[in-house]
């Protein structure tokens, strides 16, 4: 919280830039680099997205969502750590396991809607629904094929048909709660407040017995419409956090005013606003903040960080289609992101901004600054 106070403040230290052609100069503070700052994920989300673009297949990509119930959120909030891990590592078992041969309970073998190929996948966690209130789900994306068993070609998906949904869906419930049971076995999970009840072995087996019979919400959307539109929204969603600036409107006496989309609604009446207080808004805000060191982006199957490269390469070889050359967008203009100048232009010409001068944490500039000092002539 404190990091994301001193965001862009004297704090933090700074420097000040000049323009090269106009002379125009301003005072930049740095920031805080928070991963969880709605003001410093711009940057980094431009540069992953630069690293992954090479990584894209020309087919079609399938978006699912696995989407933990309301009656494991308390759960998750006090266990974010084990709870989360358990998401990521069970949704992407799941799939793994359905799309090659489709054995699990529900679908045989031989039934012709597995897939019968090794697949891959990017998944990406999110903890919050569109008022920032707890909702833990993880969206994936997903190529539409996979890579034959015997490694000799490339199967397609289906036309808008990836995997049964119905089958997914059950297979993440059985995995999921028994993945949980065993953590709860194993002391790993810790309770407090209105669910410390759990801590006991038969109230919290009592608490999960009704979820074995619930139906749990795992969907896939329409695939996307090429390896752009998978670009598109990964900008939106890899990076993101619980609340943009652009959906704040006001802070006054009342509190803060934001924008939502409510998705029961369709038409006009979707787009609404609410305002909580100032303690109620930084509190839900808060309930998103992820353990350290906790990876809320990860890579399975054929896009697995160890033999990503090699999979890729590969499946361009089977699909025997090369990838569209269109050109980049000025998001992905780069050669090497660790060398990239997230610097905006000059507001007033367009030219490059230089550092003329930097000052340290608490400190500010020797003097307000000039057009004229520091130009060369």
């Amino acid at each position: 919280m404190s990091a994301i106070e001193q965001c862009r403040s004297a704090a933090l230290g700074g420097h000040v830039e000049r323009c090269e052609d106009c002379g125009h100069s301003r005072i930049a503070y740095n920031s805080c680099r928070n991963r969880h700052c709605p003001k410093c994920q711009g940057a980094a989300a431009k540069d992953w997205l630069a690293a992954r673009e090479a990584d894209l297949l020309p087919v079609g990509y399938f978006h699912v969502v696995f989407t933990l119930p309301a009656e494991i959120a308390p759960i998750a909030s006090q266990n974010k750590a084990v709870v989360y891990d358990l998401l990521f590592r069970t949704a992407a078992e799941t799939l793994l396991t359905i799309a090659p041969t489709g054995q699990a309970r529900g679908l045989k073998a031989n039934d012709p809607k597995h897939l019968g190929a090794r697949i891959g996948a990017t998944a990406v966690l999110h903890t919050w629904g569109a008022t920032m209130t707890h909702h833990p789900h993880l969206h994936m994306i997903v190529p539409g094929g996979g890579i034959s068993l015997d490694g000799t070609r490339w199967v397609r998906c289906k036309p808008g048909f990836l995997l049964p949904v119905r089958v997914l869906s059950r297979l993440f419930r059985r995995l999921f709660l028994a993945a949980l049971a065993d953590a709860h076995a194993a002391g790993r999970l810790a309770f407090f407040g209105k669910i410390q009840d759990l801590r006991s072995r038969k109230a919290f087996a009592a608490h999960l017995a009704p979820l074995k019979r619930k139906r749990w919400f795992v969907y896939t959307k329409p695939p996307f419409a090429g390896p752009e539109a998978v670009l598109a929204y990964l900008a939106r969603y890899t990076h993101r956090v619980a609340i943009s600036n652009s959906r704040l409107i006001a802070l006054d006496e009342r509190g803060v005013t934001f924008r939502y989309k409510d998705y029961r609604r369709n038409g006009p009446a979707r787009y609404c606003t609410m305002t909580l207080s100032a303690d109620e808004f930084i509190r839900r805000f808060l309930l998103h903040v992820l353990p350290k060191g906790f990876h809320r982006i990860r890579h399975y199957g054929l896009l697995a960080s160890a033999s990503c490269k090699a999979n890729i390469a590969r499946a361009k070889e089977l699909i025997a289609d090369p990838m569209p050359t269109a050109e980049p967008t000025a998001a992905h203009r780069t050669a090497d992101p660790h060398t990239t100048d997230h610097r905006p232009p000059c507001p007033c010409c367009g030219g490059r901004m230089i550092i003329v001068e930097v000052f340290a944490r608490g400190g500010s500039p020797r003097g307000p600054p000039s057009s004229g000092a520091g130009i060369r002539i």
